[in-house]
């Protein structure tokens, strides 16, 4: 199994996940311009059969009808996400298998409804908006809501250290990190309380 992080315009990532023995792969929040995830589909002769959002939000979901369009793939979404255009919806603890890769879907609502992160393999941990390097997806925008996003957190760090973060954005000092790493360090994971995590600057 591989997971490569790809840059999507100015600080948007996309992750291509792919079993290496049988070529069947997803994409995780196309976002508003697939180009480079799409060359790459290509150039390692893969079989694309999901696309997955980790939320509703234009710029992590743009470019599904192209992606859907040119590989006939099916979108996947949270049971509690705000969208309509899609195949397949999975709720919390859900697994999904395709190839030799194994994929769960966390509930991890605060910036969304139903934001979700994807645990695969017990290796890689995706957090689109939920979590980033060093800080927390912002909660003061439709669907949000600081008390959700605090317990989010809460499920997040009870998560083995060993799992590399890879986050929806390019915000901190590096694309990804090591969740123990992120468990000493981001003000979100540190706070103890709502007061605490009310007051975050």
């Amino acid at each position: 199994m591989t997971v490569e992080q790809i840059r999507v315009g100015r600080d948007n990532f996309s992750y291509l996940i792919y079993c290496k023995d049988t070529r069947k792969a997803a994409l995780v929040d196309p976002g508003s311009n697939a180009h480079k995830a799409m060359g790459r589909v290509g150039h390692l002769g893969l079989k694309l059969l999901y696309i997955i959002n980790t939320q509703h939000h234009g710029d992590h979901i743009g470019e599904n009808p192209r992606v859907k369009k040119t590989y006939d793939c099916k979108i996947i979404a949270s049971n509690k996400e705000n969208l309509t255009d899609y195949d397949i919806s999975v709720q919390d603890g859900e697994i999904l298998s395709f190839g030799n890769t194994k994929l769960k879907f966390m509930h991890t609502p605060g910036h969304t409804r139903g934001s979700m992160c994807i645990v695969e393999d017990d290796r890689y941990l995706l957090t689109g908006d939920t979590l980033f390097i060093g800080d927390c997806g912002r909660t003061d925008l439709p669907g949000g809501d600081n008390s959700q996003m605090f317990r989010s957190m809460q499920k997040i760090k009870s998560l083995p250290g060993e799992l590399i973060v890879y986050p929806g954005h390019d915000y901190g000092t590096q694309p990804y990190d090591s969740l123990g790493n992120q468990k000493k360090v981001n003000k979100a994971l540190l706070a103890v309380n709502q007061k605490e995590f009310d007051e975050i600057p």
